[in-house]
């Protein structure tokens, strides 16, 4: 039994070293099963400490910790999986009972050293388990920094997009937003730089959150703020553009952003474990009702915008585009509760979307007798 017990801990310890190393070091997109489960488990005890939470600000708080709980609690199954390797593999030497076996393991481990090793094979193998205790706590250290690298910037364009979209960011409010501020020469070239920015944005995003996938329960700074919101919102406004106005569109950024933006969105949603229809029919039903489609095409037509096609003509365009995310984008809103946006799903708890906040009008009043400007 002892014996069996050593190739059973031995197993574990190189169980434990794959997803250590599959999760820390390799950078390649991967669905380890020990660091799914763990997101599992904080992700359902999160829900069961907001379930009774109906107000979003109240749940957006209490989920604001995931991310560093989900990362703490992977140290700690890490660690404990490699003590009961260890304690598993060391029962056959010198005659071990399961207490002195578990005692050995927990004292090289944890470099504890009051359980000193006695011949040659247990002290191999108490080396080995300080050094696995030691190196998997420096790598969990070392990935830190990454982790907040890829998180900063990935906010710093969430931020920028505030201005131009709202917050919380909302597809036709980005179109709406184009007649403030440009002139009508301008905006063209300003948009064309705009979607290929957000075209890069989603590459990285696709590359940092598939190599590190607890990144996605790291939430934004402000409460109405979520990265999968504003992305959702840059696909929207592209996708509506070319269908509303395709002449003056900026068709080819648009198109590029738009392709990147839908495949970075499946990867993401693969890695954690959502189903993924990877070509969708351009004649599926939308989940966004027309209802709501129209409302964003009066909130675009309120300004200045041109366009060159009645709600009913773009309407196929605009949902051979939406289809390509849309029940990705649901899929993970749902998953983070992101912060229920127009146009972003439903959410538990949650009857009606956020609408975006926009500006007050700060223009200065004259005073009577003022020569003008």
């Amino acid at each position: 039994m002892k014996i069996v017990a050593a190739v059973l801990g031995a197993a574990l310890v190189l169980m434990t070293w794959g997803s250590v190393i599959r999760t820390l070091v390799v950078p390649r997109r991967r669905r380890d099963r020990v660091t799914l489960g763990v997101d599992r488990f904080v992700d359902k005890a999160y829900k069961l400490a907001t379930i009774r939470a109906h107000s979003y600000a109240t749940r957006d708080e209490r989920l604001a910790s995931q991310a560093a709980t989900t990362i703490l609690c992977q140290l700690v199954i890490w660690l404990g999986l490699l003590f009961v390797g260890f304690a598993f593999l060391v029962m056959p030497f010198h005659d071990l009972t399961v207490q002195q076996a578990f005692a050995q393991a927990g004292s090289s481990l944890f470099t504890l050293g009051y359980a000193g090793p006695d011949g040659a094979p247990l002290t191999a193998i108490d080396y080995l388990a300080a050094a696995s205790g030691l190196v998997v706590v420096a790598l969990q250290i070392g990935y830190l920094p990454s982790l907040y690298a890829a998180f900063n910037r990935r906010e710093t364009e969430v931020t920028l997009l505030s201005s131009r979209a709202g917050t919380p960011a909302w597809g036709p409010e980005i179109l709406a937003r184009t007649r403030f501020g440009f002139g009508a020469e301008e905006d063209g070239a300003v948009m064309d730089e705009f979607y290929l920015q957000w075209e890069r944005w989603a590459a990285d995003l696709s590359e940092s959150h598939t190599n590190y996938p607890v990144l996605t329960r790291f939430r934004s700074p402000t409460q109405l703020g979520s990265w999968l919101v504003a992305l959702v919102a840059v696909l929207d406004s592209a996708a509506l553009w070319m269908a509303l106005a395709p002449s003056g569109a900026p068709t080819v950024q648009a198109r590029l952003c738009l392709r990147m933006g839908f495949l970075a969105l499946r990867s993401i949603a693969e890695t954690v474990g959502l189903d993924v229809d990877h070509d969708p029919h351009p004649d599926t039903p939308l989940q966004l009702t027309y209802e709501e489609y129209l409302a964003g095409i009066a909130r675009i037509t309120s300004t200045s915008f041109r366009t060159e096609r009645s709600p009913d003509e773009a309407w196929p365009d605009f949902r051979g585009w939406r289809v390509n995310y849309e029940a990705v984008a649901y899929a993970l809103a749902e998953r983070l509760d992101a912060v229920p946006a127009p146009w972003t799903g439903p959410r538990r708890g949650v009857e009606a979307p956020v609408a975006p906040v926009r500006p007050a009008n700060r223009t200065p009043t004259p005073y009577p007798g003022d020569a003008p400007s």
